[in-house]
C-alpha cells in the first residue's frame, strides 16, 4: 500500500536587487510560516559564502528564527559545510538549535561544493574533505559522550566537556548530498538520508544502492531513511503562467549561481550542471512547472523513475515575489501534495 509522499522545501536565501537583506530574511520567514501551517515536512537552508546565490552567512540565525515562528515545521542546514567550522563550536549550535526547536532541528553535513568558497576561509581545497571527515568524526563523539578528546590532523580535543545535549536522541537527523552511488554505503551504516539534484534516470542507481546496503545491515526496509530529489517548483492555475514565472525568476538565480565562478574566471564544475535558461532545466528535469495537475504527474512520475521516497521543492528562487512563492506553495499544499504517494520502501 502506497503512502503520502514527504515534501520539504529548499532555499538559498538569495541577493536581491530589489529587497534589502532584512526584507529577503523576512519574505524567507514568511514563507516558513506557510509551510508549517500547509503541512509541509521540512524547510531546509543552503549555506553558501561570498555569492549573491546565499546571504545566510550563518545558517544557524536563520533557522533559529525560523523556529520561533513555527510550531510543527522541521528545519535545518542542507548543508552545514563542516571545513569552515570549529567542530566543538558547532557542535554546541546544534544543540541550541534543536533545543529552542523542541527537538525539529534536521543535520546536513558535508565539505561544501566550491573551492572558491573554501578559499575565504584560508582552507586548502585539497584538504577539505580530510577536515570533513575529522569534524564529522568529532560531532559524532559530542553527541554520544560528555567529553570530546580527539588527535587528528586538523582538530585536536583533550576531554573538551559536553554540557549541552540535544533534544533527539542520539542526534538530530543526518542528511548528505549525493551525486553516485558509492556513498550509499556509508550512508546506510548511519541512517543517513540522502538528496541529489540528478536526473529521475541517473538518480535510481542510487536509491537501489541505498535499499540494497540498508538490506545487507539487515535493517527493517519500512524504517529506510529519506532518499531525496531536489527540484525547482513553480505551480500556478496554467502551464504558462507558471512557465512565465519561471523563466523571469531563473535568470537571476543563474545570475547568482554563477556569480562568483564569473568574478573569478573559473568554470563551473563539471558535476554542477544547470541550463541557462529555464526551458532547459524543465527539459532535463531539475525544474517543475504548470497547473496542479502537470506539477503532481510530473513529481509522481520522477519518484517512480527515481526510487527516492522524499522531494524537496526549491519554490522560492531568484527575483521571485514572496506573493508568488506563496501562492505557489498554497497550490502545491492544496492540489498537489494530497494526490501524490510514494511506494513501500522496499518494493
Amino acid at each position: 500500500m502506497k503512502e503520502q509522499l514527504q515534501i520539504g522545501l529548499f532555499d538559498w536565501v538569495e541577493a536581491s536587487d530589489t529587497r534589502t537583506p532584512a526584507e529577503t530574511f523576512a519574505h524567507k520567514l514568511a514563507l516558513a510560516a506557510a509551510a508549517d501551517k500547509a503541512g509541509f515536512h521540512a524547510y531546509m537552508l543552503a549555506e553558501h559564502q561570498g555569492t549573491p546565490l546565499s546571504i545566510d552567512g550563518s545558517p544557524s540565525v536563520m533557522l533559529s528564527a525560523l523556529f520561533q515562528r513555527t510550531r510543527r515545521l522541521r528545519a535545518g542546514g542542507l548543508t552545514f559545510c563542516l571545513p569552515w567550522y570549529d567542530p566543538y563550536r558547532l557542535y554546541n549550535e546544534i544543540c541550541m538549535l534543536d533545543q529552542m526547536s523542541g527537538g525539529r532541528l534536521e543535520l546536513g553535513v558535508g565539505r561544501g561544493v566550491s573551492p572558491l568558497e573554501t578559499a575565504a576561509f584560508g582552507v586548502d581545497w585539497d584538504k577539505a574533505q580530510a577536515m570533513y571527515l575529522e569534524a564529522f568524526q568529532v560531532l559524532m563523539q559530542a553527541l554520544t559522550s560528555r567529553s570530546v578528546s580527539f588527535a587528528g590532523e586538523h582538530y585536536k580535543f583533550d576531554e573538551s566537556p559536553i554540557v549541552l545535549e540535544p533534544v533527539q536522541k542520539p542526534h538530530p537527523p543526518l542528511w548528505y548530498g549525493v551525486f553516485n552511488a558509492e556513498s550509499t554505503a556509508w550512508a546506510a551504516s548511519l541512517a543517513v538520508n540522502v538528496v541529489t539534484n540528478l536526473t529521475a534516470a541517473a538518480v535510481r542507481p542510487i536509491t537501489d544502492r541505498y535499499r540494497a546496503e540498508w538490506a545487507k545491515l539487515g535493517k527493517d526496509p519500512k524504517r529506510i531513511p529519506m532518499m531525496g530529489i531536489n527540484r525547482h517548483v513553480v505551480v500556478a492555475e496554467t502551464d504558462r503562467e507558471a512557465m512565465d514565472i519561471g523563466r523571469r525568476a531563473y535568470r537571476r538565480w543563474f545570475e547568482n549561481f554563477t556569480a562568483l565562478w564569473r568574478m573569478r574566471g573559473v568554470p563551473l564544475p563539471k558535476n554542477i550542471a544547470y541550463s541557462e535558461d529555464f526551458d532547459g532545466i524543465v527539459k532535463n528535469e531539475q525544474a517543475i512547472a504548470g497547473s496542479p495537475r502537470t506539477v503532481r504527474d510530473a513529481i509522481a512520475r520522477q519518484m517512480e523513475q527515481s526510487g527516492a521516497n522524499y522531494f524537496l521543492a526549491r519554490l522560492a528562487f531568484g527575483d521571485l515575489a514572496l506573493e508568488a512563492a506563496l501562492a505557489s506553495a498554497e497550490l502545491f499544499a492544496q492540489r498537489v501534495v494530497p494526490e501524490l504517494a510514494v511506494a513501500p520502501a522496499n518494493p
